[in-house]
């Protein structure tokens, strides 16, 4: 199937961490019977509503509860690592699970670091930092892919939590070196070609992937180096096709592959109904905004605390692009708007991500996609 998924293992309004863990074991295990390709496990920090904060760990974990469905990070943020650790890490997982593992890497760790380094600690912190496009500016809408305006990440320099929580993930004085550099350092190792040796971990069989969200350094580098990269739709829409594109005009071939392969994330909710699936869409918008106002991502809100919540104009501007660009309804409905972003981004697989608040209704989304995408609903 040309379908995988992204897991937060998101914490439930009035849940735990443990309750989140034991919810993404099991949804690991439904998502190898229903045929996914991949189950990638995300990295955040500070953020009350995920507990996926150490990848290598949970990816261990999902490895060990499942059989065949190849698991991986979406992605090592490898700006608060060594290229060492992570291979050393990843390595040791491979040993256990040989064939089966994917390291994604993503440059994020360096841009906190470097918007942290931009931030003004004396500057009064925004009440938002939601900047709403320029008078006039909308999105479009290319080939029936909606590509909204850019979202703008300037003011997120002067929270003050930012340099905070900057300075926690790394040792004092710690300086982070280039991402092109990190990454050589990472295949060096994997190859056995650096002048030292990861044990375990050279010669793993990890597949190496490279995450980014725009046409930048990222994108440069996965396709300057030969290496499959995914591009965010669900985090960046504005920059999924500039970020494919920039990929695949740098690709020169390599040992990994012969030409460029991207997979290309998406945000989905589906039920058996349309109003079954704008319920339990409901908490998304909510969620979105404690990450957008710099609180990290709340607990996953119910459709009650939801509909509780009074929006502003300020609070709409601060989550449209997402809500905007989420798929949600029946499965044929959404299969087929899928199919819309495969075919515009040329994207080779889709990384399907889903949050409910519901354990139950979050498994069965991702099941009826399956069927309908598989073409057995």
């Amino acid at each position: 199937m040309t379908l995988s998924i992204l897991d937060l293992a998101p914490i439930p309004s009035g849940g735990t961490a443990r309750d989140a863990l034991l919810n993404t074991l099991d949804l690991a295990r439904r998502a190898e019977t229903f045929g996914y390709r991949r189950y990638w496990l995300a990295e955040h920090h500070f953020a009350p509503g995920v507990a996926s904060s150490a990848p290598a760990v949970l990816i261990g974990l999902v490895a060990a509860a499942t059989e065949r469905i190849r698991v991986g990070s979406g992605a090592v943020q490898l700006g608060h690592q060594t290229p060492l650790s992570v291979v050393e890490q990843f390595g040791l997982i491979d040993a256990l699970y040989p064939g089966r593992i994917d390291l994604g890497i993503g440059r994020s760790g360096q841009r906190r670091a470097e918007l942290a380094a931009e931030a003004a600690p004396a500057k009064p912190a925004p009440a938002t930092l939601a900047k709403p496009p320029p008078h006039g500016e909308a999105g479009r809408v290319v080939d029936g892919l909606l590509i909204p305006p850019p979202f703008d990440w300037s003011r997120l320099a002067a929270h003050p939590q930012l340099a905070f929580h900057a300075s926690l993930l790394q040792q004092p004085g710690a300086q982070t070196p280039d991402f092109a550099e990190q990454i050589d350092d990472v295949i060096s190792f994997l190859n056995g070609d650096h002048q030292a040796h990861a044990v375990p971990g050279e010669g793993a069989e990890v597949e190496l992937w490279i995450l980014g969200s725009s046409g930048g350094q990222s994108a440069q580098v996965a396709g300057e180096r030969g290496l499959p990269f995914a591009a965010n739709y669900h985090v960046s829409p504005s920059s999924v096709l500039e970020a494919v594109e920039g990929y695949r005009k740098a690709f020169k071939p390599s040992k990994a592959l012969a030409e460029p392969y991207v997979i290309v994330s998406a945000d989905v909710v589906v039920a058996d109904d349309d109003a079954t699936a704008r319920e339990l869409a409901k908490p998304y918008g909510l969620w979105v905004r404690s990450i957008r106002t710099g609180a990290g991502a709340r607990t996953y809100p119910t459709p009650e605390e939801a509909d509780a919540h009074v929006w502003s104009a300020e609070d709409l501007a601060l989550v449209k692009d997402r809500i905007d660009t989420r798929f949600v309804g029946t499965p044929d409905a959404v299969a087929e708007r899928l199919r819309v972003l495969r075919r515009v981004t040329g994207a080779d697989e889709l990384l399907v991500t889903t949050i409910t608040h519901d354990h139950a209704a979050r498994v069965r989304s991702y099941e009826l996609l399956a069927d309908a995408w598989d073409g057995r609903a």
